[in-house]
């Protein structure tokens, strides 16, 4: 693990480290490893994480609304009044669509630091995303199951062993 970050040095599919040999899985945030094979407490995790962004996402409405009403008790205009609403509903179904895209595949790192300021201004977004994929699977488990599944498939057709001498091989 790297001391800085809590994170493991090596990526999903890696084999450095494993006693067994092979690749591990990615730990998801949350879950860790259970995702694998759904045991040491994956349904009760699910469900805690689907309440507790459930609870986020109604927290983060309400923060909202005490910013519109102050808003309106600033007494603006209309016209800004219209601009904020529309600036958190855009930057939200934004949130919203690029979280779920994440859960699919993996985003370039480029264009979501280029989205940073927008993704946080719509977090009640990424919010709502986290809660309907938890209702489903871990979030992001189908993109890291999928990567686990190819890195021990390559991993299996490297590893298996030839049968025979190469040395005998018969030249043509």
């Amino acid at each position: 693990m790297s001391d800085e970050t809590g994170t493991p040095d090596t990526r999903a599919g890696s084999t450095g480290g494993s006693s067994r040999g092979g690749p591990r899985p990615e730990p998801l945030r949350f879950f860790g490893t259970s995702w694998v094979n759904r045991d040491n407490g994956y349904p009760a995790r699910r469900v805690g994480v689907a309440v507790g962004s459930l609870a986020a996402t109604a927290a983060s409405c309400l923060v909202l609304r005490f910013a519109y009403e102050g808003i309106r008790i600033a007494d603006t205009g209309a016209f800004v009044t219209v601009l904020i609403i529309a600036m958190f509903g855009i930057s939200t179904a934004l949130a919203f669509r690029n979280t779920w895209e994440g859960f699919g595949k993996r985003h370039d790192p480029q264009r979501q630091a280029s989205l940073r300021g927008l993704l946080a201004i719509g977090f009640v977004g990424s919010l709502a995303a986290y809660f309907l994929r938890s209702l489903t699977e871990a979030p992001g488990e189908r993109l890291h199951r999928e990567e686990y599944e190819k890195a021990r498939e390559a991993h299996e057709r490297r590893s298996t062993r030839r049968t025979g001498n190469p040395g005998k091989k018969r030249r043509r």
